[in-house]
């Protein structure tokens, strides 16, 4: 992929990013209102719903392509980078909210849906669902663009809170994953799979190695190993090291960055040994990425 320019960064409302901040937008209105900046890589400081109730065509997110096909839903957490395709003509509905609406505190059903729906740069971004259930999340779409213009009404920000994390819950009951190991909140080995995902999202640039994860969790290494492969068929090791590279990938194409100040945003201060990873794991240096 070519480095042209750093990649343009959308905001909700950049002046107050601790309010809550929300929108519903009607595809394929979205794409005739903004031209061609949604076929152009950028990446967002909020969290994106898309769904594609008809459409086709293909979606790029995180450096891989994915079709569009009826009634996907497309996740996409703040910091990935995605695009489309010139096809404008798909019908949907795209949905914005910042981090206000999605918690790490609290239930563990709070935690699945940020680390399961979102932030599962492990899996796939998005979920198929079937017509029958489609009809739900369309009535819950319907109350969130009413609620939209209630601004002065009673609890305005927890209805709209409610009505997002409704339709995330449905979505985690009925959608199926285009690939993976379907997760149950009532597994403990998935629950601490997820655990595991939210740890990682944090803390992925100081801590590398499985053992400190095993640490963060009170659990041995050997049952994280396992309870990342019974919900993954993959390993911790492998877990991280792909979300160090998909970062570092982020931050060549993104950023202004020099190679040697990637490395040491990710931790490693060795500037070499990071130019060893990256092309351990990817096959190319970071310089011949970047370019």
């Amino acid at each position: 992929m070519a480095r042209n320019t750093v990649f343009t960064q959308y905001d909700l409302e950049k002046e107050t990013p601790d309010e809550i901040q929300f929108e519903i937008m009607e595809m394929p209105d979205f794409f005739h209102k903004n031209g061609d900046a949604p076929k152009q890589a950028h990446i967002h400081t909020f969290y994106q719903i898309i769904w594609f109730q008809q459409g086709a065509g293909v979606h790029y997110v995180d450096f891989k392509e994915y079709p569009i096909t009826d009634n996907t839903l497309f996740f996409i957490s703040p910091g990935q980078i995605h695009y489309f395709d010139d096809n404008n003509s798909s019908k949907g509905i795209i949905i914005h909210f910042n981090e206000s609406f999605l918690s790490d505190e609290g239930s563990s059903e709070n935690v699945f849906l940020k680390y399961n729906v979102f932030n599962a740069f492990d899996a796939v971004p998005y979920y198929k669902i079937m017509p029958k259930d489609s009809q739900r999340l369309e009535y819950i779409a319907e109350e969130m663009k009413l609620e939209k213009e209630n601004i002065k009404a009673f609890a305005h920000k927890d209805y709209l809170k409610y009505l997002v994390k409704m339709f995330l819950i449905y979505v985690q009951r009925t959608g199926e994953r285009g690939t993976g190991i379907p997760l149950c909140i009532n597994n403990s080995s998935n629950r601490t799979f997820v655990r595991f995902r939210q740890i990682l999202e944090h803390h992925y640039r100081q801590m590398h190695t499985v053992k400190e994860y095993a640490n963060h969790l009170n659990v041995s290494t050997k049952t994280l190993t396992n309870c990342v492969y019974e919900s993954s068929h993959s390993t911790p090791l492998k877990i991280i090291n792909e979300r160090i590279i998909l970062e570092a990938k982020r931050q060549l194409l993104h950023s202004d960055l020099k190679i040697k100040e990637i490395g040491f945003y990710l931790g490693f201060e060795d500037p070499s040994y990071f130019v060893k990873f990256f092309k351990r794991q990817t096959g190319y240096l970071p310089a011949e990425f970047r370019e």
